[in-house]
């Protein structure tokens, strides 16, 4: 009777007393915000000096309120408020009080005063905070000595920099202005309008209003920024108006953005005729943030990147300047599907981000076809399958349940598996048939939010499909996994037909349960007289049977056609290794698929290491990079976890020398003019496996040359121009192995003089190979010096994890420096602190001790316990597949 007797009780009392009773009936939202409440513009006016430790503000919001309250919820993080006024529709002002209800999480709430009946109310809000030292919201860097204050809002970081609706699913105009160092230079999502003076030594910023945006695009940086004008982007088929196109950079570095400039306009006229919608943001400044927690950030009109993805010379690495197209398209993409249309909840986090990840691929292998943006989809979607095997792995739609779900969505699971998942399906219905259903998602939703139904409910009315092809699409997108699709060859009425069944990818050890369906559209590509052929089926049952016309009992099957299908295959020994015999016949992104089910055949206990050897070295003499490489992974696994004696690692060196070094010395060590960028790549990949990490003795040389050059001094400088500039990272980490104590004190002596990005990736790249455990202390030690970026600290603690000795060191170092680690990251890295302490692990003891340390702690971590969870698993895994193994066989 008590369950009832207290809602029964509110119900009588608020028949009587009517909206009194709204005062505080409802408990802290520590999920979403209750939607009685909602924000429909805000007027956000900044005082920012990079100089200062603090900022202060204004948040002006019109709130429309659909029930009586005498209060509203919000988000604000470590906000001083100084005060508040609401003022209701009448035009009369009441003093607010701002409550920091659930400082944690940033939830506040702001006290009325009195209950006010539905309207729409203004809130302003007077506050000051620090300028965050973490990279979060509204954050202080420096370039060359000079602070500049910088943007970083997603996912949920806003609260940091004002007070307001933090949720995505919340889209309003902003009016914004700042008020600066009249010497500073300010920008923000939306073209300046204005600029007045401010008192003594400061200038106000004007902007235009903005389009409807949720808080996490809100963007603006403001510091002596070089500010680079880029190719005017002309009007279109599907713009009536011109894009003015800038480059922003730290002083004295504007002049190396002309590359990216000139390669922007393509990028945006192949997306404007993809979604036959025009860039709707006016301006496009691209800005190259002097430190930055993630790769890049889509703020429209205002998109963020690492310095080194935008700051390009003539002789930059080739993997900067791939890197920067391809990241570039990723976030252009973004201004349609994440910008013009956003996500209603974090859930869908893959509508934003595995969007932008499938579109990019498809931009770079229109414009730079030479670039394989479509080998880079199915080693992305293989990469995630790696992750997504684990039972601990999440849902591309992963219910959100706290702050450390959200941080932790953003992963190979919510990018390159949704990307593949889309790739997928795009193959089933047809690339004209998804476009037309992506252009009807974009034009019904624009300026909108949108949820994962909305999109399949378009690309299946584009297609004509039905309840069977939005279950399939569902079955990706709601259960995690990955497909497990045996197949084996059979006649049946005399046809030949390919037997299938599926089930859930486990590798050995894993306690998961097999017993997954998914609707699968799987594809094969099978011989014939003729040479080969195409089948496809939607296996949406555990069992199902495919006819293969033309073929034979003889025929060789490859089950997933052009490497486009998310799942593994599987088939018998023999039936694997005739394929193999046929690599020839496959194309390139098929050969791919089949060295993902030689490692996946391998992990799941049905190959040794001496199957595996045989099975993966036809795949060394391919010409693509992308395919002569990708054994390198599986083998590298079998040498360091399971070889054991001085003559299986030999067995496996001698292999990796013969596979590689051929094409390294025909490559050279030094880059040749007008090379394919492709040679550069390949170049630096092989010189780094067989120098570092096989240690072969005639590569060592070669780059122990360079990185001795690179280190004597000139001018008072290391002279890093010496060494080829694609290798001189891997140069560099000879150096300081073979040098020793005189090279790791020289580059850390030069980091802090070294603004070039590209440049301080080598340093800290070679500085995380020192494998003498005095010198790998020192370098660990200064990951947490101030004159390491914040961003830059993962590059020096990744090192060092081959051996279990390295990787007691790390965990170590780790444990007695765990506050300072925190304390220096911020909880937006939260869920990769497991990882950073203990990845690498392949033993019980090692998972025991990670448990230990952190059974604790998680919970105090945004996204630690999912880290935790996932890094646990991964070296039970290691554990259990190195048990299973015989390393005699690596002898066979």
């Amino acid at each position: 009777m008590r369950g009832l007797a207290r809602p029964l009780l509110l119900t009588a009392l608020a028949a009587c007393c009517g909206a009194a009773l709204a005062a505080h009936a409802d408990e802290v939202p520590h999920g979403k915000l209750p939607r009685w409440a909602i924000p429909e513009h805000y007027q956000l006016a900044f005082k920012v000096d990079p100089r200062q430790q603090d900022f202060s503000g204004t948040t002006t919001i019109k709130v429309k309120l659909t029930q009586a309250s005498d209060h509203v919820w919000l988000h604000g993080h470590d906000l001083k408020v100084a005060k508040v006024v609401v003022t209701d529709a009448a035009g009369k002002r009441h003093a607010g009080k701002y409550v920091d209800a659930a400082p944690k999480e940033g939830v506040a709430r702001i006290d009325f005063g009195s209950t006010l009946e539905p309207q729409e109310i203004t809130l302003a809000i007077d506050y000051s905070a620090p300028l965050n030292l973490q990279l979060q919201g509204l954050y202080k860097v420096s370039h060359k000595g000079q602070p500049y204050a910088m943007t970083q809002m997603e996912p949920i970081s806003a609260r940091y920099a004002f007070p307001g609706f933090d949720e995505p699913g919340f889209k309003t105009p902003y009016d914004i202005s700042l008020t600066i160092p009249k010497d500073e230079v300010g920008a923000a999502n939306t073209p300046q309008v204005r600029e007045t003076p401010a008192g003594d030594g400061w200038k106000t910023l004007t902007f235009a209003r903005t389009p409807p945006l949720p808080t996490y695009l809100v963007a603006f940086g403001v510091g002596p920024w070089d500010v680079q004008p880029g190719p005017t982007i002309p009007a279109g088929a599907y713009r009536k108006e011109p894009i003015e196109l800038r480059g922003i950079a730290a002083r004295g570095e504007g002049h190396r953005m002309q590359h990216v400039l000139s390669e922007t306009p393509s990028i945006i006229k192949t997306l404007e005729d993809y979604y036959g919608f025009g860039y709707p943001f006016g301006k496009l400044d691209l800005v190259a943030a002097p430190d930055f927690s993630a790769g890049a950030m889509e703020n429209p009109g205002f998109v963020t990147f690492r310095d080194w993805l935008l700051l390009l010379d003539p002789d930059s690495p080739a993997q900067y300047v791939r890197g920067s197209f391809n990241v570039t398209a990723h976030e252009l993409a973004h201004q349609w599907t994440g910008d013009t249309v956003t996500l209603a909840w974090w859930d869908d986090l893959w509508l934003n981000e595995a969007f932008a990840t499938w579109m990019q691929q498809k931009v770079t292998q229109k414009v730079h076809p030479e670039y394989r943006a479509d080998l880079d989809r199915v080693r992305g979607a293989e990469g995630a399958m790696n992750g997504d095997s684990l039972v601990t792995t999440r849902k591309i739609r992963q219910p959100i349940t706290g702050n450390g779900d959200i941080e932790t969505a953003f992963d190979g699971i919510t990018y390159q598996k949704g990307a593949a998942v889309l790739g997928m399906f795009e193959g089933y219905v047809g690339e004209a048939t998804f476009q037309k259903g992506m252009r009807a998602y974009i034009q019904q939703h624009k300026f909108g939010n949108a949820t994962a139904d909305d999109l399949i409910d378009a690309i299946a009315l584009a297609a004509d499909k039905g309840a069977d092809f939005k279950q399939a699409f569902r079955s990706f997108l709601d259960q995690p996994g990955v497909p497990y699709v045996q197949t084996k060859l059979a006649q049946q009425g005399g046809k030949t037909v390919l037997e299938l069944s599926q089930s859930r990818y486990l590798p050995v050890g894993s306690k998961g349960d097999a017993n997954h369906v998914w609707g699968v559209p799987v594809c094969v590509r099978y011989g014939v007289a003729s040479g080969s052929k195409v089948s496809c089926e939607l296996l949406d049952r555990p069992r199902g049977t495919m006819v293969l016309e033309g073929a034979t009992a003889s025929s060789w099957v490859l089950p997933n056609a052009n490497g486009s299908g998310y799942y593994r295959f599987g088939m018998a020994k023999a039936d694997l290794a005739a394929l193999g015999r046929r690599i020839g016949k496959l194309d390139d992104a098929e050969q791919l698929a089949y060295a993902d089910a030689v490692g996946a055949a391998f992990r799941h206990g049905d190959l040794d290491a001496g199957d595996v050897l045989a099975a993966l070295k036809p795949l060394t003499a391919s010409k693509v990079r992308e395919v002569a490489t990708a054994p390198i992974g599986t083998i590298g696994w079998i040498y360091h976890q399971e070889a054991q004696t001085d003559a299986q690692r030999a067995r496996i060196v001698a292999w990796m020398k013969d596979a590689y070094l051929p094409e390294l010395r025909a490559l050279g060590y030094r880059r040749k003019a007008g090379e394919a960028d492709g040679d550069s790549l390949m170049r630096s990949t092989l010189a780094e496996l067989l120098g570092l990490d096989y240690k072969l003795p005639e590569v060592r040389a070669e780059l122990l040359k360079q990185g001795d050059a690179a280190l004597k001094a000139k001018d008072g400088r290391l002279d890093f121009a010496a060494a080829d500039p694609d290798l001189l990272g891997a140069a560099l980490g000879v150096a300081v192995q073979e040098r020793g104590k005189g090279a790791v004190d020289a580059l850390i002596a030069e980091l802090p003089k070294t603004s070039d990005p590209a440049l301080r990736n080598a340093i800290l790249a070679g500085l995380s190979e020192a494998d003498d455990p005095a010198l790998a202390e020192q370098v660990r030690n200064f990951a947490l010096d101030k004159q390491v970026k914040v961003g830059e600290m993962a590059a020096l603690l990744r090192g060092g994890r081959d051996t279990q000795a390295q990787r007691d060191a790390v965990w170590n170092w780790s444990v007695a420096n765990y506050d300072r680690i925190l304390a220096r990251t911020g909880s937006f890295a939260g869920g990769r602190l497991p990882a950073m302490m203990g990845g690498g692990g392949c033993s019980q003891a090692e998972a025991e001790r990670l448990q230990a340390f952190f059974k604790t702690r998680a919970k105090d971590v945004a996204g630690a316990e999912r880290g935790l969870a996932q890094t646990t698993e991964s070296t039970l895994l290691c554990a259990a597949l190195k048990a299973r193994q015989d390393p005699a066989a690596i002898l066979r």
